[in-house]
């Protein structure tokens, strides 16, 4: 019988956790379902993009999994029961909603915008975490007149590529940003002063100290009581996972994420990984792993190895995962490459200008090329398929071979 795999969710670290696993276990002793409502892989980290009217290249799943033998089921997820061993999911189709069972499951669910509870926010301000967001404020922006106001709220990387993406493409609207500390207080001296110059040099207007308390349909007060016109408000102030752990008996945090080991084996149900947004796991210097893609991806290539192992019965790999730099795209002309160290501390060099832009480029191409290519970087001893001790595919490739008489 077929070891049952489910991932759900097919961002970057489902879809790398189900390629990767795919191609490490031998199709006849597995089955792989990959759970998503959507039929194409969304780039994320170029939803800022899409926001502004730039079109994306289309990346559908049967083409990416073509002859891996991943089978893409387009359902929501509705239900998780880690007890039980099964899922809820509500096809795309419409049709009555369905129950899998796993022997497996990768939880891969990610994370959303995050309104923090502040008044109108859910109402009135849009986000681009997600593509039916990001395609939502795309049209209110072509809708907007020359001159009129639009306020990114949260200076952390989301809304420093939001501002001035916007600000680039139209240089007609009045573009400000609002957050909560010292514009860019997190960064390196060189990395906070190129910060300054591209915001001044796209117009955008910062308020710093300056988080704001309230959203309405065409103003944002902030807590120290100033009123910022608004006639579009982006939210990017930060994430929040997807609500589904919260109703199983996973053990999670405070704020919703399943608790992993560093294997990405959920502490508390052996048979569930978590990986991504999702997970809460321990990184250098016992610090979590932050939300992001540059955290989710060798995530995924961790959890992906250990299912593999185990099943295997072979020794599981665990490599570190640590940080190497933040990249942020300021625009299509103008980058920022803040280094830092293992566990995401700011170090004093950082990469600024044209060939920055052309490193975040790169860095993002590199994230989508490894969803359809998860082994690459492999050791090649590591990339073979393996079979499962005792399967159907084992014992025929170590059956002798029988020869019958002509």
């Amino acid at each position: 019988m077929q070891h049952r795999i489910v991932v759900l969710g097919a961002g970057y670290t489902g879809a790398v956790a189900a390629g990767r696993v795919a191609r490490r276990l031998h199709r006849a002793d597995v089955s792989i379902t990959l759970v998503n409502p959507e039929p194409d892989f969304v780039e994320r980290v170029r939803l800022h993009q899409l926001a502004v009217g730039q079109e994306l290249k289309p990346r559908p799943f049967v083409e990416m999994f073509a002859g891996t033998g991943v089978a893409l089921k387009l359902a929501k997820v509705t239900a998780v029961d880690a007890d039980r061993k099964t899922v809820t999911v509500a096809p795309a189709d419409g049709s009555e909603r369905e129950v899998l069972e796993y022997d497996t499951l990768v939880y891969a669910l990610g994370s959303g915008w995050n309104d923090g509870g502040v008044p109108g926010a859910a109402t009135h301000a849009y986000e681009v975490s997600s593509r039916p967001g990001a395609l939502r404020l795309r049209d209110r922006l072509a809708a907007l007149d020359a001159g009129r106001p639009v306020v990114v709220v949260g200076g952390g990387l989301t809304g420093l590529e939001a501002a001035t993406e916007i600000a680039e493409a139209r240089p007609d609207l009045d573009v400000a940003l609002a957050t909560h500390g010292a514009f860019g207080d997190w960064l390196s001296k060189k990395g906070r002063g190129h910060l300054r110059k591209v915001a001044d040099k796209l117009g955008i207007t910062v308020h710093e100290y300056a988080a704001v308390n309230a959203v309405e349909a065409d103003q944002v007060t902030t807590a120290d009581g100033r009123t910022l016109p608004a006639d579009v408000t982006v939210w990017t102030t930060g994430f929040a996972v997807h609500p589904i752990a919260q109703a199983t008996a996973l053990e999670l945090t405070d704020r919703g994420q399943i608790v992993v080991d560093a294997t990405m084996r959920s502490v508390s149900h052996p048979d569930v990984y978590a990986v991504g947004d999702a997970a809460m796991a321990i990184g250098p210097n016992d610090k979590p792993l932050r939300m992001s893609c540059a955290s989710g991806v060798p995530m995924a290539w961790q959890a992906a190895d250990a299912i593999a192992a185990r099943l295997a019965g072979v020794k599981v790999p665990r490599v570190p995962i640590r940080y190497f730099q933040q990249c942020v795209s300021l625009g299509r002309k103008e980058g920022l490459i803040q280094f830092v160290t293992a566990d995401d501390q700011t170090k004093d060099g950082a990469l600024t200008g044209r060939v920055a832009a052309l490193y975040k480029e790169l860095i993002c191409k590199g994230a989508a090329w490894g969803v359809a290519n998860p082994t690459a970087g492999l050791p090649t001893r590591r990339r073979r398929v393996v079979q499962l001790p005792g399967s159907a595919a084992a014992a025929a490739a170590t059956a002798p071979a029988t020869t019958t008489a002509a």
